[in-house]
C-alpha cells in the first residue's frame, strides 16, 4: 500500500507488544499529513455525501424515467445491478489498495469518473438498455470504489478510538440525501436531475480525493504510546473495551476464523432486517397519514445519528454497541408492526426512525470491529468482503416482485425483519476477537504422579 515518507527529521521506530504485534511510532499526524488527521475524516465524509447525493438522485428519477420513456420489463433492474457491482468491486479494490496499485487518491478519481460516466450516459439515452446497463456497471462500480475508501481510512488513522470517526464519516450518507427533502429538487426533470448529481457527486469525490493519504503501515499515534497504560480514564477505558488486533491478518488468513463469518452473517441479516422493515414501512406510511416526505426525513435523521452511535461505541464497547444496534432494530419492526395494527402513524414514523438509525449504525460498528479483530493494514479487502453481505439484500429488495410480496403480508415481513434483528443480536453475542485468549487459572493436580505410583 502506498503510504507517506515522513520527514527525515522525524524519528519513528517500531516496538513489539507481549504477543508480537509490531507498532511504528514516533511520528504524528501533523508530521505525516502536514495537518490534523481530522482532515481524513472530513474529507471522507465529503466524498460520502456526494456519492450519497449521487444515489438519492438515481432512485429519486426511476419514477419520471419510467412514465417518459417505457422502461420494458423489470424497471428496477439497473437499481439491483447498480448494489451487485457494488458488491463486486469491494474486494478487487480492496486487494489492490493494500499492494500499492490502487493509492487512495487514484481510487477516488476512478470512483468519480465512473460516476460521471454512468450518470451521463443514463441522462442522455434513457431509453436504451444499453445505457442503464452501462449506468449500472460503471456508477455501481464507482459507488462501491467511493464507499469501500472513504470508510475504510478513518480506521488507519484512528487505530485507538476508530468508531466515532468512521461513524461521523458514513453519515456522510444521509446528509446526501437531504437536498431531496425539498419538493423543487425531487420534481426536477429525471434527466437534468441525473446529469446535475452526476456532474456534482464526480466533482465532490475527486476533489476530496486529492487530499486523502494512507498512514504508513503500523502506524500508531504518539498519544497515548501502544505499550503504555493511558493516563486519561477515557482513553483507558477505550482501549481496555476495544483492545487492538492480536497481529494483521490478511483476507485468507481472517477468512479461517469464526469471527469474520459471524460477523458477515451478522450484517446479512441486519441488512435484510433493515431493508425488508424500509420497504414495508414505506408502502403502508400513505395508509396511515405520514407522507413519503415525512419518512424521508426521519430517514435523514436516523442515518445522521450513527456519528454518535460509533463514538459511544468507543466508550462502552463495540461488540455491545453493535447488540443494542440489532435488537433496536428488530424491536422497532416489531414497533412497526403494532403501528400498522393500531393505525398509528406516530408510531410508524418513531419506528421508521429507529429502523435508520440502527440499520446505518450496524454496518459502521462492523467495519470498525473488522479492524478490532484482524487490523488495519488488510482492512480494505476484509472490508470489500463485509460489504457483500450488506448489499445482497438491497440487491435483492429492488426485485419488484419480492416488494410487492412484501407489502401484500406487512404482519409476515414485519416479523420476519424482527426476528432477523434479534437473530443478528444472538449471532454478534458470540463475536470474539481472534487469538485474544482468556488466560485461564492454573489449578494443581489433587493427585501428584508421585502418589499415584505410590
Amino acid at each position: 500500500m502506498v503510504t507517506i515518507d515522513p520527514p527525515a527529521s522525524v524519528l519513528c521506530r517500531e516496538v513489539r507488544d507481549r504477543r508480537g504485534r509490531v507498532y511504528r511510532v514516533g511520528e504524528s499526524d501533523a508530521d505525516l499529513l502536514g495537518r490534523g488527521r481530522i482532515w481524513m475524516a472530513v474529507l471522507p465524509w465529503a466524498g460520502m455525501a456526494g456519492i450519497g447525493w449521487a444515489a438519492c438522485a438515481f432512485f429519486a428519477a426511476q419514477a419520471g424515467l419510467r412514465a417518459a420513456h417505457r422502461w420494458d420489463g423489470d424497471p428496477y433492474w439497473p437499481a439491483g445491478l447498480w448494489a451487485l457491482a457494488q458488491a463486486a468491486v469491494a474486494v478487487p479494490a480492496g486487494r489492490l489498495r493494500e499492494s500499492g496499485r490502487l493509492p487512495v487518491r487514484r481510487a477516488m478519481a476512478v470512483g468519480a469518473l465512473g460516476t460521471l460516466a454512468g450518470y451521463h450516459v443514463l441522462a442522455l439515452a434513457p431509453h436504451q438498455a444499453l445505457a442503464r446497463l452501462v449506468f449500472a456497471v460503471c456508477a455501481g462500480a464507482g459507488a462501491g470504489l467511493v464507499h469501500a475508501t472513504c470508510l475504510t481510512l478513518p480506521g488507519r488513522w484512528w487505530p485507538e478510538r476508530r468508531g466515532g470517526p468512521t461513524a461521523v464519516v458514513a453519515s456522510g450518507l444521509a446528509v446526501g440525501a437531504v437536498p431531496f427533502l425539498f419538493r423543487p429538487v425531487v420534481d426536477a426533470g429525471p434527466r437534468v436531475l441525473l446529469a446535475v448529481a452526476g456532474g456534482a457527486a464526480s466533482l465532490v469525490v475527486a476533489g476530496s480525493g486529492l487530499f486523502f493519504r494512507d498512514p504508513p503501515r503500523n502506524w500508531w499515534p504518539p498519544r497515548p504510546g501502544p505499550l503504555s497504560v493511558p493516563a486519561d480514564p477515557a482513553v483507558r477505558r477505550a482501549l481496555e473495551k476495544n483492545p487492538p488486533a492480536v497481529r494483521h491478518r490478511t483476507l485468507r488468513q481472517a477468512a479461517r476464523t469464526p469471527a469474520l463469518w459471524l460477523l458477515w452473517l451478522c450484517l446479512l441479516g441486519a441488512a435484510g432486517a433493515a431493508v425488508l422493515g424500509i420497504v414495508v414501512q414505506a408502502r403502508y406510511g400513505g395508509r396511515l397519514g405520514v407522507s413519503a416526505q415525512s419518512l424521508r426525513a426521519v430517514a435523514v435523521a436516523g442515518g445522521a445519528a450513527a456519528a454518535p452511535v460509533g463514538a459511544l461505541s468507543d466508550r462502552s464497547g463495540r461488540r455491545g454497541t453493535l447488540i443494542a444496534a440489532c435488537v433496536l432494530l428488530g424491536a422497532a419492526q416489531f414497533g412497526a408492526l403494532a403501528a400498522v395494527r393500531a393505525g398509528s402513524g406516530a408510531l410508524l414514523l418513531g419506528c421508521a426512525a429507529a429502523t435508520a438509525a440502527a440499520g446505518t449504525a450496524v454496518p459502521v460498528l462492523g467495519t470498525a470491529l473488522a479492524a478490532d479483530h484482524f487490523g488495519e493494514n488488510h482492512l480494505p479487502s476484509v472490508h470489500g468482503l463485509l460489504t457483500g453481505a450488506w448489499l445482497l439484500p438491497v440487491a435483492a429488495a429492488c426485485d419488484t416482485d419480492g416488494a410487492g410480496y412484501a407489502a401484500r403480508f406487512p404482519h409476515t415481513a414485519f416479523l420476519l425483519a424482527g426476528c432477523s434483528g434479534l437473530a443478528c443480536a444472538v449471532v454478534a453475542l458470540f463475536l470474539r476477537a481472534p487469538g485474544r485468549q482468556s488466560i485461564r487459572r492454573i489449578v494443581p493436580n489433587p493427585h501428584p504422579l508421585g502418589e499415584e505410583m505410590a
